[in-house]
Formats: C-alpha cells, sequence, structure tokens
C-alpha cells in the first residue's frame, strides 16, 4: 500500500468510528507501531485529524459568529453553570479585587459567593445590580452598551481598566480550543476581555464542556493563559486535550 494510500484510509477510519486506537490502526492496516504513530503525526501536521494519546480522533472544531441572545443563553446547560459557578465562587478569598466578565455562568457564581470582604469589578449591568443588592463593593465600567450580551464594550471601558489590579478574574467564553485559544464573536466584547485578563494575577475561564473544540471570530486570549473550570469532559474531548502540557490547566467539575 502507497503511504499516501495509506494516510487516506487512516482519515477515513478516524472519520467514520470518529476516533481509533493506535492498537487498531496496526490491526487493520498491518502496519507497525512506529508507522502508525508516523502517519498519524503526518495527518495532524496536515490538519486532516486531530493526534491524541494513543490514537487520533476527528477533527470536528465548530465556528460561531454570532452572540445568543442573554435570554437565549440563560438555561442552555444549567445544571452544569451552576456546578461550575459554585465551584468558581468558592475560590474567591478574604481581600480578592475580583473582575467579573459578563456571562450567563458568572452571574451565577454571585448566588454562591460566600466571603465578604472582597471587592468586585465588572463590565455587566445585571451583575452590578446583584452584587451590590447582595452587599459588595461594587464597581461598573463606564462605555457602550451591548444588548445581545448585556456587556459593556468599546474603548472607554478598555482604557477603564488600565487603573485596576485584580487578584483573580473570572470570564465567559464561547469557544475553546488548543489551538486558538479562547474566542469570540464580537471584537469589542474581546477586547474588553482581553484588557481584563492583562489587568490579572489569577484567570479563570468559566465554561461548560459544550465550548470545547469551538471556535469564535475573534481570539482574546491563549489556551495557557487561564484555568479553565468546567464539567467532566467527555472521552474523546479528554483524550484530546491530554495530548496537551496545557492542559493541566483545565478543572474539571466532577462532583461538589
Amino acid at each position: 500500500m502507497l503511504t499516501e494510500e495509506r494516510l487516506q484510509k487512516i482519515q477515513e477510519l478516524v472519520e467514520e468510528k470518529k476516533s481509533v486506537s493506535t492498537q487498531e490502526l496496526m490491526e487493520t492496516l498491518d502496519i507497525s507501531e512506529s508507522t502508525a504513530r508516523r502517519d498519524l503525526t503526518v495527518l495532524a501536521n496536515q490538519g486532516r485529524i486531530c493526534k491524541v494519546r494513543g490514537g487520533a480522533m476527528v477533527k470536528s472544531a465548530r465556528y460561531s459568529t454570532k452572540d445568543d441572545t442573554v435570554s437565549e443563553r440563560k438555561d442552555k446547560n444549567l445544571e452544569a453553570k451552576r456546578q461550575i459557578a459554585k465551584y468558581a465562587a468558592a475560590l474567591i478569598e478574604p481581600n480578592d479585587f475580583v473582575y467579573l466578565d459578563a456571562g450567563t455562568t458568572t452571574e451565577l457564581m454571585i448566588d454562591y459567593l460566600t466571603e465578604k470582604q472582597v471587592v468586585f469589578v465588572t463590565n455587566a449591568v445585571s451583575h452590578a445590580r446583584k452584587l451590590s443588592q447582595a452587599g459588595y463593593t461594587t464597581y461598573i465600567l463606564g462605555g457602550e452598551f451591548k444588548g445581545t450580551t448585556e456587556a459593556i464594550v468599546g474603548d472607554e471601558a478598555v482604557a477603564g481598566l488600565q487603573k485596576y489590579n485584580f487578584t483573580k478574574g473570572f470570564w465567559g467564553t464561547n469557544g475553546i480550543s488548543q489551538t486558538e485559544g479562547f474566542s469570540t464573536p464580537d471584537v469589542k466584547e474581546a477586547m474588553i476581555k482581553k484588557a481584563s485578563m492583562s489587568r490579572c494575577r489569577r484567570c479563570y475561564i468559566v465554561s461548560d464542556a459544550s465550548k470545547f473544540s469551538q471556535i469564535s471570530c475573534v481570539n482574546f486570549a491563549d489556551f495557557a493563559n487561564a484555568d479553565i473550570i468546567t464539567t467532566k469532559l467527555s472521552e474523546e474531548l479528554g483524550r484530546a486535550y491530554e495530548e496537551y502540557a496545557a492542559c493541566d490547566n483545565v478543572l474539571e467539575v466532577k462532583q461538589l
């Protein structure tokens, strides 16, 4: 079997079965382990598959180009969001100075806050209201109000962030990818996320597992630049992200 013919066969197997092990390829194609590994590397470098530990999986990154409204997102994966929010809220310690990004999961964090000696900055009107009502000192950024996500964005908001030095920050995201990092559909929202993360000592992305292997229009941070708080990944996703050294920053919420 010619090399390109073998590579094509491997790609077809991966696409058909969604994931295959190196052992399966050795037995199916009657090839050595070194040949199987070498072929997987070639296919991965060509962008035809996603190489993972012990085999390969289908390259399945999904692209999103627009934001859903807050009302559309509020009830999606709600139980997972609550688990993530509870875990994230428990990371906030006395005297923390926290940035809280706009988003449905970050808003749920407020329901689980227990530490009172904390100051918050946010770009979400709803978050600021809830935090203030709960008795927290809260600052809200000034700038353009974006109706879809109910977030404050724009140059004025970015400029306002430059005076702050946060101990911790929590952000939502539309996409998580090992290669493309964290992304969102809107350039103004991406600017706020990027600017606020640059002012923060410890950054956390709060996201359910559905955002993994999704890519949106505008990147705001590299994959290794934040810890990711998420629910337990599927076997396929777990194998894909285990392949990367940066995967140590994926904190799975298995049970609370």
